[in-house]
């Protein structure tokens, strides 16, 4: 199912197939509606305009195969070129390809690189992927990645390895992500397992938070201490679930928010990170471990952080053996 295939100037009706079962319908449909603004597919879900089978649904409904989904009629902004990759882009790109073959690209992805374009991003990294490789009809996200988190993030060659990666994410079986997070303050060494439910919610302002919250989701980060520093700790973050911000709030919620996260650090914390020079987010996905979907083949990936990161960890107190 393609972009052309979609009159998005009136209503579409679209049959989801195997190939889509268990996707999000958030997704699904940037998926599907490729170059519309992803503010505009979430703005249509939240308004109750998507429809799943006649029914109203939400961005992590999961899809069944079979479902009608309805997609309203879009009035698209007028479409703005996308940029060239500039040359120091794709070298740096090219340097952060850690793992590939003919299913698959796993990318340690730069810290302020965002996934994909929209929201006043003309151009993120799976749209620099498609520019440097002109010859693949197929790549896309098997998941994503916060701009301001660097690290691994897997890219698809084909469409059967990206369904089968996302079906593992969505079962919550047979993908482990570690994280490395540098936390203000002395994490407790007894604190493994941190299950808070995490809710989504809308700040006046317009601003989107994840907090805990009896009404949310069920939620559940594995947290191991690596090293304590004067004033900061360094943990691996294994997320069993998968929500949204779910590291950075567990972390928060603990009272030991991650170090330069603007959105959850208090205005103290944001003060003390300021003034040391903590400019970035202090958290990276450090490896994954799957089974590929189309070799069999156990496959162990870790990206070393950048040098920026390090220093970071020295200055805290916290280098640790990588």
């Amino acid at each position: 199912m393609s972009n052309h295939e979609i009159d998005t100037g009136k209503v579409s009706l679209l049959t989801v197939t195997e190939a889509n079962a268990g996707q999000r319908v958030d997704n699904f449909l940037l998926s599907v509606l490729k170059g519309v603004p992803k503010t505009l597919v979430y703005r249509i879900i939240r308004k109750g305009e998507v429809r799943v089978n006649k029914g109203r649904v939400k961005a992590d409904s999961r899809l069944c195969d079979g479902d009608v989904v309805r997609v309203p009629p879009l009035r698209l902004p007028e479409k703005d070129e996308e940029p060239p990759v500039s040359a120091a882009l794709s070298n740096r790109l090219d340097d952060a390809i850690i793992y590939e073959d003919a299913g698959l690209i796993a990318v340690n992805k730069p810290h302020g690189l965002a996934v994909h374009g929209g929201s006043g991003v003309s151009l993120g990294l799976i749209e620099a992927l498609r520019q440097m490789r002109p010859g693949h009809s197929f790549l896309e996200l098997v998941h994503r990645l916060d701009r301001d988190t660097s690290g691994l993030i897997l890219v698809a060659k084909k469409r059967s390895v990206l369904t089968a990666l996302q079906k593992m994410l969505a079962n919550k079986a047979g993908i482990s992500k570690r994280y490395l997070a540098l936390l203000h303050g002395a994490w407790p060494a007894s604190v493994t397992d941190v299950k808070e439910p995490l809710l989504r919610v809308e700040r006046q302002s317009g601003e989107r938070m994840v907090i805990v919250s009896e009404e949310g989701k069920a939620s559940h980060t594995r947290m191991k201490l690596l090293a304590t520093g004067p004033e900061h700790s360094l943990i691996q973050a294994e997320p069993v679930t998968g929500r949204t911000h779910q590291i950075r709030v567990h972390c928060q919620y603990q009272g030991h928010p991650i170090v330069a996260d603007e959105k959850y650090c208090d205005k103290l914390q944001q003060d003390i990170d300021r003034r040391a020079g903590y400019r970035r987010l202090c958290l990276h996905a450090y490896q994954l471990s799957f089974r590929h979907p189309a070799t069999g083949d156990v496959l162990n990936l870790t990206a070393r952080p950048d040098s920026e990161f390090i220093a970071m960890l020295a200055k805290a107190g916290c280098s640790v053996e990588l």
